[in-house]
């Protein structure tokens, strides 16, 4: 979910600010997680450990690349605030 939408950073047990961060995943065992850790959580969505696998051998670099992404997320062609898109999701009005 969007964490524009009203209570997404509440339902992953993060703040707002974390949420700006980066990107939060609560899995089904739990535990929260973020950043190159949240995406390589969807090893247990598919019912495999390699992304996670790779993740543990590649962490560092993988977190440095996840930070200068989401940095530069307003650069990339296609994005837009979710918001501005859907506003019905966030509560306001269309722009």
């Amino acid at each position: 979910m969007p964490f524009q939408s009203p209570g997404a950073a509440e339902s992953v047990g993060a703040t707002v600010e974390q949420c700006q961060a980066a990107v939060q995943w609560r899995g089904p065992d739990g535990r929260r997680r973020s950043g190159a850790d949240a995406v390589n959580a969807l090893s247990i969505v598919l019912g495999t450990r390699v992304p996670s696998g790779v993740y543990a051998l590649t962490r560092p670099v993988q977190e440095r690349v996840y930070e200068w992404v989401a940095a530069h997320r307003g650069r990339f062609p296609g994005t837009s605030p979710h918001c501005s898109q859907h506003p019905a999701d966030c509560g306001s009005p269309a722009p």
